[in-house]
């Protein structure tokens, strides 16, 4: 991929990351400047949107971010922004763009998953991204866009990170790029364990990354086998991963805008949020060196 093959839009922000920390409830002297970028990225399949976010100065690990159903919006960005703070060169893309520009959703907190109508919005759209080859595609295509950047170090190796059905495609990714990935982890994340030939589950031998899965309660209530049959399948392979199931977690409670539960109460549960953070950030450091 030549340079000129890759456009950068004209909105630059800055964020002090002090900022962001205080937002996040971290340690404010530990967080760097951090510049915020909307980039277009070549893919096989045409061009992707997405949001490079870095630290202001020097050259950093690269994440690749899979958003979740609801696309590439303000909570993903400030997920990557948290990160980018912490000393990350972050890309999270519009999984959607073979289908719709981003913003697809400003917000998921309106959305009412018990509305037909609703959930069929969704069906198209991760469609695109879910069809056979897609992400693998993306995947070798974004890694390759970071590994350009001045603001990434080629010498570390990449981390990825997915929120509910971008946790298959975080599997997906360290299959596809296993010499570039070296740690992905899933957050709540959906389709891991299918009876399907294509299962996600089944790419461990592919992976050389170490994995986490983080995983919501009533997810697991739902698929109790699920948990069992993904850690059976990475010890097999020898892949290093710990699959975690959160007790008092609903699926999507690592992001903010989630909608209210059924019941009023709210899917985002910050304690669990931030316990999940730590996982992240832990699994970096040893498996982005």
């Amino acid at each position: 991929m030549s340079n000129d093959e890759i456009t950068r839009r004209d909105f630059v922000s800055m964020t002090v990351g002090a900022g962001i920390a205080a937002a996040a409830g971290a340690d404010a002297s530990a967080q760097q400047q951090v510049v915020e970028t909307n980039v277009t990225i070549k893919t096989p399949d045409g061009t992707c949107e997405a949001a490079f976010i870095h630290p202001a100065t020097g050259s950093h690990p690269a994440v690749l971010i899979w958003p979740d159903a609801f696309g590439l919006r303000p909570s993903m960005r400030d997920i990557a922004k948290r990160l980018a703070a912490d000393g990350y060169s972050v890309l999270v893309p519009n999984p959607f763009y073979r289908v719709a520009k981003m913003p697809v959703f400003e917000s998921a907190s309106n959305f009412n998953f018990g509305d037909p109508a609703q959930r069929a919005k969704l069906t198209p759209l991760m469609g695109s991204i879910n069809a056979a080859g897609a992400a693998e595609r993306d995947a070798a295509a974004f890694i390759a866009w970071l590994d350009m950047q001045r603001q990434v170090d080629r010498a570390r190796r990449v981390g990825t990170q997915g929120y509910c059905m971008g946790g298959a495609l975080v599997v997906r990714t360290a299959a596809a790029v296993p010499d570039r990935v070296g740690a992905g982890a899933s957050f709540h994340g959906g389709g891991l364990v299918t009876a399907n030939p294509d299962s996600p589950h089944l790419l461990a031998p592919k992976i050389k990354a170490r994995m986490y899965f983080g995983v919501a309660v009533n997810d697991d209530m739902q698929q109790p086998d699920a948990k069992v049959k993904l850690k059976a399948a990475f010890d097999a392979a020898k892949v290093p991963a710990e699959v975690e199931v959160y007790p008092q977690a609903q699926h999507g409670w690592c992001v903010a805008d989630m909608p209210n539960q059924p019941n009023g109460q709210p899917i985002y549960n910050k304690a669990d949020a931030d316990r999940a953070w730590s996982k992240l950030l832990a699994l970096y450091k040893v498996g982005l060196a």
